[in-house]
């Protein structure tokens, strides 16, 4: 069952989120379908977890897919070939199971950055490989934020590897009910610190 924080959200979703489940057939192959049932924990789990498994793996046109509009800033293949950079911009299948060893630093709750993850050099990788994607715990209703409609809070974490370290990230996902499916919202980093400060869902998908 789904968790409920102490934030009151009274008018959670008053319409999309009325609803019980919601289906979203992306592919031919069933990918993404979400029977609606009287609770929606399981499919709101399972698109979090494809969402971060496209991402991780840079199937960005999957990633894009199941986005909502807003996150997206466009056309699935505007989003897509954004990810991809306009030189390599191809309808083609992820190069690499692993994302890109290049990105903004994440910020704790108190406003600090970690010291940046230092690139590889040439004559190492140049991404890391990335570990299986699970959900921690059940996913929390979040209230609106400025730029963000209420929804759902869910919380991925895998690991991340380089040939001499290996660690463990969490993101934050915030999903909602769009054209009869759940899509990502907001992603946002979660660090070791924010962990044992109230809830770390909420807190991450408030300051986004």
């Amino acid at each position: 069952m789904i968790r409920r924080t102490a934030t009151p959200t009274a008018l959670l979703l008053a319409a999309g989120l009325a609803l019980t489940g919601c289906s979203d057939s992306g592919d031919d192959t069933g990918k993404g379908d979400a029977t609606p049932t009287k609770d929606p924990t399981t499919a709101i789990v399972a698109v979090a977890k494809e969402y971060q498994e496209a991402d991780n793996e840079q199937d960005w046109r999957r990633a894009c897919e199941l986005s909502t509009e807003a996150l997206r800033r466009g056309t699935i293949d505007q989003c897509a070939d954004r990810q991809i950079g306009p030189e390599t911009a191809t309808p083609s299948v992820p190069a690499s199971k692993s994302p890109t060893a290049t990105f903004s630093p994440p910020t704790y709750a108190d406003g600090s950055t970690p010291e940046p993850i230092e690139s590889s050099s040439a004559s190492g990788p140049e991404r890391a490989e990335t570990g299986p994607v699970n959900v921690q715990g059940d996913p929390v209703e979040v209230p609106a934020s400025e730029d963000h409609p209420a929804g759902y809070g869910v919380l991925v974490t895998y690991t991340v590897t380089w040939p001499d370290d290996t660690s463990t990230s969490r993101k934050a996902l915030r999903l909602v009910a769009e054209d009869n499916a759940w899509r990502v919202d907001q992603h946002e980093d979660v660090q070791d610190g924010d962990m044992g400060h109230g809830d770390p869902i909420v807190a991450a998908l408030s300051e986004g």
